[in-house]
């Protein structure tokens, strides 16, 4: 019997609005209680949205306010700091604004 290949659960980037393997995105969780963090482990319970490795789809998630409407509730710019710490290559200072 042959073996079935894996399927490899997509996600839509809420910048691009492209669909990606969900490996390759960030997620950012609101759970229940508490406050808007990155899930590093793509686990943690809550409401979830999904982030390219890039910065442009983080700026362009954060102008549109993409992001706040997928976790249905305003986010700090600490939030989008630490995103960008985590998008930008070491050297690269993040824009601000």
């Amino acid at each position: 019997m042959p073996v079935k290949p894996r399927k490899i659960p997509m996600r839509m980037c809420v910048g691009c609005r492209e669909m990606k393997p969900k490996a390759q995105l960030l997620r950012v969780v609101r759970p229940q209680e508490g406050e808007v963090r990155i899930d590093r482990t793509g686990k943690a319970p809550g409401r979830g949205a999904y982030v390219c490795d890039r910065i442009e789809c983080l700026r362009k998630a954060q102008k549109s306010r993409a992001l706040e409407r997928a976790l249905e509730k305003p986010i700090e710019a600490e939030v989008f700091e630490q995103l960008e710490k985590q998008i930008a290559p070491e050297g690269e200072a993040p824009r601000e604004g």
